[in-house]
């Protein structure tokens, strides 16, 4: 089983990357973020012609989650993220799938800082941690997965000091961020990536592709039932050089059984 995640930075704009990457790798899940799309204006149809199936939770012009499988129909679980019932954003959703629960989250940017963007963001991780635990309790197969805006350690950024002032690599980041490994989540990526030096985000802004002045803020979390079994992760970067590409890139893990 493949669960992957892709910040697609508008579903429609991308739709033939997206379809590209989905043929071409075939993962089981793929959790969308920044849909940057309405619930009508989806095009589930365009990804039911290459057999998957799909639940989203749209917002117009930004924000925007979804949840793909192959040839199966994910089983929508949670819609929102709990908590704040003010909050109108659409950054979370959750669904089984072949027996695995899946949580496709797009954690809030959190910049300028300091700012009411930036407590936004560190309430909405606070939350993120109640739902986890609430998951953790259930001792199911769980996997949460998506864009987390957040730079964990100075490896995962081509250069921590041009970074230093940004909401991602915040140290209220970056312990928010740790709270959740510390509470027994895996990091698909990190785990089997330990040295770091892997990116999943490149500006289009300043060269950032070219120059290779990228970090990783997309991350695979995963609960011990799957962390036991996971056999491979890693970064799809090929797709992020391709002609009109998001400014992320596909990330993976593989899970035995």
């Amino acid at each position: 089983m493949r669960i992957a995640s892709f910040n697609i930075n508008g579903v429609k704009a991308r739709l033939p990357r997206l379809i590209e990457w989905l043929e071409e790798t075939r993962p089981t899940v793929a959790c969308l973020q920044e849909i940057k799309s309405q619930d009508e204006g989806f095009p589930a149809d365009a990804f039911e012609k290459i057999g998957y199936r799909a639940i989203w939770h749209g917002q117009k012009g930004f924000n925007g989650v979804a949840i793909l499988a192959d040839g199966v129909e994910p089983v929508e679980t949670q819609r929102t993220l709990p908590g704040d019932p003010d909050d109108d954003h659409s950054r979370y959703i959750e669904a089984d799938v072949n027996g695995v629960r899946i949580a496709c989250i797009y954690l809030p940017n959190g910049n300028p800082v300091p700012g009411p963007k930036f407590e936004y963001k560190l309430a909405w991780m606070e939350r993120l941690r109640a739902r986890m635990r609430e998951l953790w309790d259930q001792e199911i197969p769980c996997a949460v997965v998506g864009d987390f805006n957040v730079i964990p350690e100075d490896k995962d950024v081509w250069s921590p000091k041009a970074m230093a002032a940004d909401a991602l690599m915040q140290p209220e980041s970056r312990d928010a961020y740790a709270r959740l490994l510390g509470d027994g989540w895996t990091d698909a990526i990190d785990t089997l990536n330990p040295r770091g030096g892997v990116w999943t985000f490149w500006d289009y802004q300043a060269g950032g592709w070219q120059r290779d002045h990228g970090f990783r803020i997309d991350h695979l979390l995963l609960s011990p039932e799957l962390a036991d079994r996971m056999t491979a992760a890693g970064v799809d970067r090929e797709y992020r050089g391709r002609e009109k590409a998001s400014d992320h890139t596909p990330v993976w893990v593989d899970i035995a059984g």
